[in-house]
């Protein structure tokens, strides 16, 4: 069945994105706001950014950008961001550990936070899709499932490698099937690439220009 991507459509698929470091209170706010204005599922901030008036859901990272936290630290941060509002957690896996073929940690960590929040708080890990080949996206994508995670997502959007592309979506998508969410995020700017990532399996993006992207589809 092909679906109709209308603007609200997509903007209920949308996590609204600030995490410009420079980014200030004030700006925070106003993402939230705006978040809300255009229909948007979610507001995604830093964890300094919380607790967050808005109307719609929010989520945080954790471990960001770099996701070279220790477990520990990353499960502290994690805990945290739920008690200061945060409904939905996008967890940086370890890219050393999943280059170097240690999956395994990649699942022992995802789970030690899938352990520490409650079952309600959504978790995504994040992979950078772009700095790994096919079957290695296929092999974290696994890891992170078998860890206990909701959600798989491409991109921080900070690494060099770049962000979102339809092939990885649609290689996270054939490994997860409809058990888990994908998201895709990381330098998606137009209704086009919008509508490739839908297209080849997301169901979630994760934008900041959320206005413009949402300007080029129909009502």
């Amino acid at each position: 069945m092909t679906t109709t991507w209308t603007r609200d459509v997509v903007a209920r698929l949308i996590d609204h994105t600030n995490l410009k470091p420079e980014a200030t209170p004030a700006d925070f706010a106003a993402t939230a706001r705006e978040a809300a204005e255009l229909g948007c599922f979610g507001v995604c901030v830093p964890p300094s950014a919380l607790p967050l008036t808005t109307s719609v859901a929010v989520v945080t990272v954790c471990g960001f950008p770099s996701g070279n936290h220790t477990t520990a630290v990353k499960v502290a941060e994690a805990v945290e961001a739920v008690g200061r509002g945060a409904g939905e957690i996008d967890l940086v896996a370890p890219l050393g550990r999943v280059l170097a073929g240690e999956v395994e940690f990649v699942e022992r960590e995802v789970a030690a936070v899938r352990e520490a929040v409650a079952e309600s708080v959504s978790l995504k890990v994040i992979i950078e899709s772009a700095a790994l080949t096919d079957a290695q996206v296929a092999d974290v994508c696994r890891a992170c499932e078998a860890g206990g995670a909701d959600w798989v997502k491409t991109s921080t959007g900070f690494h060099p490698a770049g962000g979102a592309t339809p092939r990885a979506v649609e290689v996270m998508r054939r490994t997860v099937g409809d058990r888990l969410g994908v998201k895709a995020s990381g330098g998606i700017r137009t209704t086009a690439a919008a509508t490739a990532m839908l297209e080849a399996g997301a169901n979630r993006l994760g934008l900041s220009g959320s206005r413009a992207v949402l300007a080029g589809f129909t009502d």
